[in-house]
């Protein structure tokens, strides 16, 4: 009987310890823990952003031993959804003004992990081949929503076209809070969507960098382009829960690297860069 006790408490032993080994290989291999985590499913807008994964953070990330999805999208609602419900592990769209907002609004807890570079807003004309050759009364079509709004006023008055008043944040500027503008520029306000359309039909428009890319526009035919704060630079987006990750971690490695530079210098000219790319 005494032996029959031995032989099933070592055997009762043994199975714990195999049990706990088994724990311990489930942490090693992704299920338990990210450490093995080999497997990202990135979101992006259709157009230059989901072109940036495909073409610069996907194959540096691949060098590394990843395998990346990239699901596209065609609005602004359903990246942040598909992150904070799982379905995403990082998302490339939003400026953080609109993450910050979004989150809010919507009970989401995001972070930032980098910022990229980014198309930047721009003044394109078929009537003018310079800024300097702009006539008194001439038209500018601009955007109807407050965030691209702003972007533009501050973009003129770096151009020297306008003032805006100093009481005013100028992130959040309006056409009523031009003080000076000495050429008499006429505003005309449209949807950001339509602005491509306008450079057709109007003296000058300032079309948002996503809008010109989508409508086939070159970045660098424009007369003048903006310097735009890192605020409205999109960057790659997770969970909070999830920013100490290791494969945070090499997305965040890999956009910083001089690989993805050299890449973004060569497939997506006129892309403003931000502060951080510029101190290197």
């Amino acid at each position: 009987m005494k032996k029959l006790l031995t032989f099933l408490t070592i055997l009762l032993l043994t199975v714990l310890a195999a049990c706990g080994s088994d724990e311990g290989d489930s942490g090693s291999n992704g299920e338990g823990s990210d450490s093995g985590k080999k497997e990202i499913t990135f979101g992006a807008t259709t157009g230059p952003y989901s072109d940036m994964v495909n073409k610069a953070i996907a194959p540096l990330l691949e060098e590394k031993g990843y395998t990346v999805e990239n699901k596209e999208f065609t609005d602004y609602i359903q990246p942040n959804n598909s992150l904070a419900n799982g379905d995403l592990d990082a998302n490339l769209f939003q400026h953080k003004i609109y993450m910050e907002s979004f989150a809010e609004e919507n009970n989401m807890d995001l972070s930032e992990v980098i910022i990229v570079p980014t198309a930047p807003m721009g003044l394109y004309s078929n009537t003018y081949d310079s800024k300097d050759a702009i006539e008194d009364g001439s038209t500018v079509v601009i955007a109807n929503d407050p965030t691209n709004l702003a972007r533009t006023l501050v973009m003129l008055q770096d151009e020297g076209l306008i003032t805006i008043s100093e009481d005013v944040d100028p992130l959040r500027a309006s056409v009523d809070d031009i003080v000076e503008n000495p050429k008499n520029l006429n505003f005309q306000e449209i949807e950001a969507g339509q602005l491509p359309r306008a450079v057709e039909s109007e003296d000058l428009a300032a079309v948002p960098g996503n809008y010109a890319l989508a409508a086939d526009m070159d970045l660098l035919d424009a007369l003048a382009l903006e310097e735009m704060p890192d605020d409205y630079r999109n960057r790659v987006v997770v969970n909070t829960e999830d920013l100490d990750k290791q494969y945070v971690e090499d997305i965040k490695e890999v956009v910083e690297s001089d690989e993805f530079e050299q890449i973004i210098d060569e497939e997506f000219q006129g892309f403003g860069k931000p502060e951080w790319m510029k101190e290197e």
